[in-house]
């Protein structure tokens, strides 16, 4: 038995996973654990999750895979030092965090004290782990892969070609040059500041025009061979010490744009308290076509150079969904597959399955990740020992605790609440893995209802009103409810709603008439796909509208997180496993 351990430490979204013979058993983000989003550092909480769902002790371990490699690009960094003479803040930063994820096995020591760590720390190069968390666990034998990113060991964006249990290294975009920098700070101009805010830039492209895309391209450059280049004057990331602060807890950005040279170019930037305007819904939308003319430039050159029809791609800019959605009608690309934890948190998984194909080329391509439910489940024992222990507190609150006698019961009475128009908690199995909850860590609602989004935010979620809610639907029914038949489990691409379908279904519809899906398989999830099967038979509407099971806070990892944001929430209903919690007395 070989076990691999893979983990991205002192970074944001820090996450660890186990690979036991070449097969995923777990994987987990740390912030589910520490409850603080995006958590930065390294991933002790996750890592000890893993080794308790593998059964293994950190002893049993004999490769623990780091996605990130100082050494890689070495030669360039140092022309960068030499060419440019960056701050010695700068210098000293980028050598401190070089030197704390060199100290991996140092780590470990201190946070086992007592169990030996025997086996050997490697690394992987940044991009080469996020290609790797894309392709090798794809199911396309062969297809093009990219990774781009803001940057990691030096470089922005790499690609290659994929086949059997290996794939190159072709070519690459590096540092200062990041379309995921341009992203980043175009989405702090606009007001979102904190790290992880560009999926608001997404969220609100669709109410503006794209009135500045002539300003942008002024920004962001297309060269040849599927090439682009930033005009580094509008940027501060290439002269400024640390980007991010790595220390244990929230990541924290600094100001990336050049106010000085981009004020003339847009005006000034918008404060975070200040009111969004047609020009700031304009500058979104711009900052989304822009970045959409980017890839497709670079797809179409790489489908050009390879001339293969699958895709796969990763790394933090693989969570633009909208973008995503396009690829097939705007390249010549006709598969993609982006796995469910495509930004640095896959890199994990990527790491441990480089290493497990690198050593093991024979058997290096064992599994295809096609779900999501990595993390951790809770048997029915300790919901109720819970319960118990809460039952004073929850009864102060007006609410009922009653059990459901089998499953059939659970989908019935789930499905006719959801109906009714109430918004359930939804409480099962194993925790995803990535930011999308996909039916586990869910709280559902009736997508029918025109007023539904503003119950929502009135009850729990408490979000800005420009951003859509999720479609969850059943797979087969795709094509009838959308302009493209797709695959997307991972909730990673936005397709049209058919045109008629709409006015049905107002709840998770955008703007735009689009819908960032979920496809829901009874292999994958058959509790969750029975249920939306059940609603489907009440309504006629095989769709769930799915957002995560939280507010303003990581998804919800453990059954006292849950029962804490019911009860601080006007949620309706809570149910985890067979347990239903009410705010009043329901015969079930």
């Amino acid at each position: 038995m070989q076990v691999i351990v893979g983990i991205n430490a002192y970074h944001a979204d820090a996450s660890a996973c186990i690979v036991v013979d070449g097969r995923l058993i777990a994987a987990a983000e740390e912030e589910r654990f520490r409850r603080i989003k995006h958590w930065a550092g390294f991933p002790e909480l996750a890592l000890r999750y893993c080794l308790q769902a593998a059964g293994v002790a950190l002893s049993d371990v004999d490769v623990v895979a780091v996605n990130t490699d100082p050494k890689a690009n070495l030669g360039r960094k140092l022309a960068f030092t030499l060419l440019r003479w960056p701050s010695p803040a700068l210098l000293l930063d980028r050598v401190r965090s070089a030197g704390k994820r060199g100290g991996v096995a140092q780590e470990l020591e201190r946070l086992f004290p007592g169990t030996p760590f025997q086996g050997q720390v490697v690394a992987v190069e940044h991009h080469r782990a996020h290609m790797a968390s894309a392709f090798l666990v794809s199911p396309y034998d062969k297809a093009v892969v990219l990774s781009v990113d803001g940057f990691g060991d030096f470089s922005s964006t790499v690609w290659g070609l994929g086949q059997g249990s290996d794939f190159s290294m072709d070519g690459a975009i590096h540092f200062p040059h990041s379309l995921g920098i341009f992203y980043q700070a175009l989405t702090q101009y606009l007001g979102f500041p904190n790290y992880g805010d560009e999926y608001k830039v997404m969220g609100l492209a669709p109410y503006g025009e794209p009135r500045y895309v002539d300003q942008l391209n002024k920004i962001v450059r297309l060269r040849p061979a599927g090439r682009f280049a930033l005009e580094m004057r509008y940027f501060k990331h290439h002269k400024i010490p640390s980007v991010f602060a790595w220390e244990g807890g929230a990541p924290r950005v600094a100001t990336l744009y050049n106010r000085t040279a981009l004020e003339p170019l847009l005006g000034p930037p918008r404060g975070q308290d200040q009111p969004l305007t047609a020009f700031h819904k304009d500058l979104a939308r711009s900052i989304q076509v822009v970045y959409e003319q980017a890839l497709f430039h670079i797809l179409n050159h790489l489908h050009g150079r390879y001339r293969v029809d699958a895709l796969t791609l990763a790394g933090g800019c693989a969570m633009n969904s909208v973008a995503n959605g396009k690829i097939t009608s705007n390249t010549p690309f006709k598969q993609l597959y982006v796995q469910s934890a495509a930004g640095d948190a896959g890199g994990a998984v990527g790491a441990a399955v480089q290493h497990w194909a690198t050593h093991n080329p024979q058997q290096g391509r064992s599994m295809v990740m096609s779900h999501a439910y990595w993390g951790p489940a809770y048997r029915e024992h300790d919901i109720a020992t819970l319960l118990a222990s809460r039952q004073v507190e929850i009864a102060d609150q007006g609410c009922q605790v009653q059990q459901m006698q089998d499953e059939q019961q659970l989908l019935n009475f789930t499905a006719q609440r959801i109906a009714a128009g109430e918004v359930i908690g939804w409480f099962q199995g194993r925790m995803e893995w990535g930011p999308r909850a996909l039916g586990n860590r869910s709280i559902l609602c009736d997508p029918r209802r025109g007023d539904m989004k503003e119950i929502l935010n009135v009850k729990i979620k408490r979000r800005e009103s420009f951003r859509p809610f999720a479609p969850a639907i059943l797979r087969e029914a795709v094509a009838d409810w959308f302009e493209r038949e797709d695959e997307v489990p991972f909730m990673m691409k936005v397709f049209p709603i058919r045109t008629d379908k709409r006015a049905l279904i107002p709840a998770v519809t955008h703007v735009d008439g689009s819908g960032r899906l979920q496809t829901v398989e009874a292999s994958s999830n058959p509790l969750y796909y029975q249920l939306i099967r059940r609603f489907g038979e009440i309504t006629g509407v095989p769709i769930l509208l799915n957002t995560s099971f939280n507010e303003n806070e990581p998804v919800v990892c453990r059954p006292e997180e849950a029962l804490n944001c019911y009860l601080r929430t006007k949620m309706d209903c809570l149910i985890m496993g067979n347990w239903v919690i009410t705010r009043e007395d329901v015969p079930l």
